[in-house]
């Protein structure tokens, strides 16, 4: 369930390979199989990734220096910088090492500032270790450390996930991205700028008019004042003390008579 969650891929052991083999000779056997997908998906983005580059190159390279391509692992996308001369003359294995390289700064640089906001409150909440007589410079020693290795964990994880899932969004996304908006024709007659002028002076008196009928301040009655309430099916009328009447005006068949 990990190599699928974190790495995208099947567990290469079979049932017979993890009751025969060693714990090293598994580990060796699944860091080979994750390693070869790492190393097809590593060169998949690279030819995907450079005839983007390519045209960017040729077309707009006098203009950029460096180009931003985006990442997605399909839950999250995140900008990868690149320098668009090393990218082309590498044919995209720069962008992969740009990528490995951005990826991984932009997760632990987020996942560093939570765990700061963490150690704040942690050691605000140690604080009141000093009423049940317990020393709160070790708990917060004990504490932190904790925190820190989970932490740690964290980001292996995400970094993994991300490296291993991250890749570059589809061609036809990358094109909806480049196509330039459709250009509005502002130019408009006199004749149909006086009847939108009209229609929005229209529109005002009616607008302030519902504004005006629902909001309403409700007159403050005491809760021991007695009040007349009205049946709204029957029409019946009844006397009593505001604080009684409540429950009927909440259920609606009530009204203040």
């Amino acid at each position: 369930f990990e190599l699928i969650r974190y790495f995208s891929i099947t567990s290469p052991i079979t049932e017979n390979d993890f009751i025969k083999n060693s714990e090293t000779e598994i580990t060796a056997k699944v860091y080979k199989a994750a390693l070869e997908y790492y190393t097809e998906k590593t060169a998949r983005s690279a030819r995907e990734g450079f005839p983007v580059i390519e045209n960017v190159y040729k077309t707009e390279g006098n203009k950029f220096e460096r180009i931003i391509m985006p990442f997605s692992d399909g839950i999250k996308t995140l900008n990868v910088v690149t320098d668009l001369k090393k990218a082309f003359e590498s044919k995209g294995n720069q962008l992969v090492a740009d990528f490995e390289k951005n990826i991984t700064l932009a997760i632990v640089d987020e996942a560093w500032k939570k765990h700061l906001r963490k150690m704040d409150e942690l050691k605000q909440s140690v604080q009141l270790a000093v009423h049940e007589q317990k020393d709160p410079l070790l708990i917060y020693k004990l504490e932190a450390f904790k925190l820190f290795r989970t932490m740690l964990d964290g980001v292996n994880k995400e970094v993994i996930s991300f490296l291993f899932k991250g890749d570059l969004p589809q061609q036809t996304v990358v094109q909806e991205a480049k196509q330039a908006p459709k250009k509005v024709n502002y130019t408009i007659s006199k004749e149909d700028f006086d009847g939108e002028e009209s229609d929005n002076n229209n529109e005002q008196p009616q607008q302030r008019q519902v504004t005006e009928t629902i909001v309403r301040d409700s007159p403050k009655i005491n809760r021991n004042e007695t009040v007349t309430i009205k049946n709204i099916s029957n029409g019946s009328l009844e006397s009593m003390k505001f604080k009684k009447a409540e429950s009927l005006l909440a259920s609606g068949q009530w009204v203040l008579a």
